[in-house]
């Protein structure tokens, strides 16, 4: 997961340059958006499912499970006031932000690629 962070930034840092260059700073920052709510799902996911995988674990003691439901809740409206802020009074390209928001999902699938080669080789 921490790999298809890193993918994540990489791969926004390009797209921010090349969007800014081609259209404007408005649809750059629009991406930097998309891709920031991205990449934060993914840190939440991940923080998510390492707590339910500690409760799985039976010699394990559970850690509260609260404070990460909380978290994730709460970046969760948050992520939805930034949409809203900036769709509002960003004048850039809905597109941009809609690609901001995929890149999780195209790193996700790189690194789950890579992880299968890594098995079957």
């Amino acid at each position: 997961m921490l790999r298809a962070l890193r993918l994540l930034g990489v791969i926004a840092a390009v797209g921010i340059a090349l969007v800014w260059w081609k259209l404007s700073w408005q649809s750059a920052a629009l991406l930097a958006v998309g891709a920031g709510i991205s990449a934060s799902g993914l840190w939440e996911w991940m923080r998510l499912m390492t707590v339910v995988m500690a409760r799985m674990d039976a010699g394990a003691k559970p850690s509260p499970m609260g404070g990460v439901l909380v978290g994730f809740f709460v970046r969760l409206g948050v992520a939805l006031v930034v949409l809203y802020v900036s769709l509002r009074y960003l004048d850039g390209s809905v597109y941009a932000l809609a690609a901001g928001l995929v890149l999780g999902i195209i790193a996700l699938t790189i690194e789950a690629l890579r992880l299968v080669k890594s098995w079957t080789i």
